[in-house]
């Protein structure tokens, strides 16, 4: 299901582009068969070089809302945590909590009361 997240993001970026898969893969020299696998959620999104350049050849603003996206739905969809949040080791300790709020656990008043404080922050 991620898969598909991230090849609907990255059809509907082409089509916002006004280009057909065929245009935009002869324009930027990309394999129109793995590209409509990718769109088609069939080919897993691939590691950081190659979705930057993905995101250049969409037209996706390096810092942007869309350039996040982009690469935490390709992240999710490939089942690998951002390097940023790895490298970060207080992002790191809270991803426990974040899961276990994410499976709908029901969290004891002290994770609740961390949660908060943590949302407050940002």
């Amino acid at each position: 299901m991620g898969s598909s997240l991230f090849g609907e993001f990255f059809k509907k970026k082409r089509i916002e582009m006004d280009k057909t898969l065929r245009q935009f893969c002869l324009e930027n020299g990309l394999d129109p068969g793995n590209i409509s696998k990718l769109e088609r959620g069939l080919l897993q999104p691939p590691t950081e070089g190659k979705l930057e350049h993905y995101a250049k050849c969409l037209g996706i603003k390096k810092g942007s809302d869309d350039w996040y996206e982009f690469f935490d739905l390709a992240h999710a969809s490939a089942g690998r945590i951002p390097e940023e949040i790895l490298s970060d080791e207080e992002a790191l300790s809270k991803l426990p909590l974040v899961f276990r709020t994410l499976r709908g656990q029901k969290l004891n008043k002290e994770q609740l009361n961390k949660l908060a404080k943590e949302i407050k922050k940002v």
